[in-house]
């Protein structure tokens, strides 16, 4: 929206007259960031003012755009009139020139908060409210921005009264009237991504850093912005609309029912307990996952941690890990829910190798015996949770060796390895059988 008095004389003459602020004796508002931003995404979450002649606005401005010969850029989210209408408006050039439209929007703009959302980037400028976009511009207009922007643009909130030709036709018995913001936030836009830099919620009672109000004239010169009717109120930034005689504000805002539904945010820190391990597990039972906390900063309320998960004991005898609990309660999030899942199952361990020591739990490979003939260790069964247990195989010879481990199973988390066949003994006794009767035919 036109915020500098220079701009005066352009007014005047779409006007077509101008009458003393005097006459009217009215103070109006305006709120603007003293740092300029380059590209990027402009956000806002207000309840615009009622009322015929009321204009309540949140637009973009380059600072500088209206001294003399300078080519003005500017951006506008505009509620006007008696219906609460929405104008979006792409204000550039040398001289000035407005590319205005309406916008078809539901819901009640000045009875309800809704997020307002200018993207500005190289290649296009585009305006939405509650997150569909109303409008989008290329070419022409997105490089008028581009190459003639370059030190960036202004944040700016402001209300005042209109006239005949823009706004409507404003009465005193309809003051006062304010302009509610909720909170404020900027994303950087690079390479095709915008990041969150920062969110202002207005949570203290003056203004905040990086912040100022306006001193000067309105647009028709019909009121003067006064400081006292910028107001900080229980996190809410207000701005009225008054007579001059009573400026300021002294009620209570309305409260925003979605204060924290902005898209940025930063994660809640979660949980991270690790369980404790299974009797006779190799492993321990890891906790609850790192609970994700709120993804907008300033944002929803972060939920905990997730569901911890229970133990996974490598086959191990015992329960599994101890149960894991939820995440701890992010910053401004809700508490995350513990985690009551139970470990792995009891792995049952080796059979006892015949002269050998007994397999280890969960199915490791079985000991070496000292000698006898060796039976196959059955792996463990794997807990819930829980690594497959292997089982060994058995080994030849007197002297009893560990033995490879035997192939795992993928079927019910069941390793097992394969027992020596009895062939081939009774393959060697009938060889030696046939030997000893063809010796015993050349004797004879």
């Amino acid at each position: 929206m036109i915020s500098r008095t220079s701009f005066l004389a352009l007014a005047i003459a779409a006007a077509g007259a101008c009458v003393p602020s005097a006459a009217f004796a009215m103070a109006s508002a305006e709120l603007y960031s003293t740092k300029p931003y380059f590209y990027g995404r402009f956000e806002a979450r207000i309840r615009f003012a009622a009322g015929d002649g009321v204009v309540s606005s949140f637009f973009l401005w380059k600072e500088g755009s209206d001294a003399a010969n300078a080519y003005w850029n500017e951006l506008d989210l505009e509620k006007f009139g008696a219906n609460c209408s929405l104008q979006t408006n792409c204000y550039y050039g040398k001289p000035a020139a407005v590319h205005n439209q309406t916008a078809s929007v539901s819901g009640n703009l000045c009875g309800d908060y809704h997020d307002y959302s200018i993207e500005w980037t190289s290649t296009y400028i585009s305006f939405s409210v509650d997150g569909k976009e109303i409008r989008r511009e290329t070419g022409a207009t997105a490089t008028a921005y581009a190459q003639n922007a370059t030190a960036g643009m202004t944040m700016h909130f402001n209300i005042w009264p209109g006239n005949s030709s823009f706004g409507g036709d404003i009465s005193k018995t309809t003051l006062p009237v304010q302009q509610f913001i909720s909170w404020v936030q900027y994303s950087s836009y690079d390479n095709g991504n915008f990041t969150v830099q920062w969110r202002e919620e207005f949570q203290t009672s003056g203004v905040p850093t990086d912040w100022a109000v306006g001193n000067w004239a309105s647009p028709y010169n019909l009121s003067t912005h006064n400081e006292k009717n910028v107001s900080f109120v229980n996190g809410i930034a207000v701005l009225s609309l008054t007579s001059d005689s009573a400026t300021g504000y002294s009620g209570t805002p309305p409260v925003d029912p979605n204060a924290s539904t902005g898209t940025g945010g930063s994660p809640g820190s979660g949980g991270t307990t690790s369980g404790s391990g299974g009797s006779g597990g190799n492993t321990s039972g890891q906790g609850g996952a790192t609970g994700t906390g709120g993804a907008n900063t300033g944002g929803t309320k972060g939920n905990g941690g997730a569901t911890g998960t229970g133990g996974t004991n490598t086959g191990g005898k015992g329960n599994g890990g101890a149960t894991g609990t939820g995440g701890t309660v992010s910053s401004g999030g809700n508490t995350g829910s513990a985690g009551t899942i139970t470990g792995g199952t009891k792995g049952s361990g080796g059979m006892t190798s015949v002269g050998g020591a007994s397999g280890a739990d969960g199915g490791a490979s079985g000991s070496a015996g000292t000698g006898g003939t060796t039976a196959s260790g059955t792996g463990g069964s794997a807990g819930l949770g829980g690594e497959t247990g292997t089982g060994g195989t058995s080994t030849t010879g007197t002297e009893e060796t560990g033995g490879t481990s035997g192939t795992t199973s993928t079927e019910a988390g069941c390793s097992c390895s394969t027992a020596r066949s009895p062939g081939g003994f009774l393959s060697a006794i009938f060889i030696l059988v046939l030997v000893a009767l063809r010796l015993r035919r050349k004797e004879i």
